[in-house]
């Protein structure tokens, strides 16, 4: 069987080698017709603390690492999109 394979953007980094993922899906609604936004979060396992909020990044279905943790990071997709740069 093959493994889930989701996209999504990190809200969160805060853990040490974990991810927090939002996932957003559109689907149409089965009486109205409305197209519907829904999202869930997704706890993503990050070994080397690579990846920071706001990236895009693919996440794979994993065996379970933890009791709240059964995703793996798989690469990044897009950059930061609110990159802030200081200068002095």
């Amino acid at each position: 069987m093959p493994k889930r394979i989701l996209q999504g953007n990190i809200v969160s980094a805060k853990s040490d080698k974990t991810v927090v993922v939002n996932v957003e899906r559109k689907f149409r609604h089965p009486m109205y017709g409305k197209f519907v936004k829904q999202n869930k979060k997704f706890k993503a396992h990050d070994e080397a603390n690579e990846y920071k909020v706001g990236e895009i990044v693919n996440i794979e279905e994993a065996r379970p690492i933890s009791k709240t943790k059964s995703w793996v990071v798989k690469g990044r997709v897009g950059a930061a999109k609110d990159t802030k740069v200081e200068v002095e």
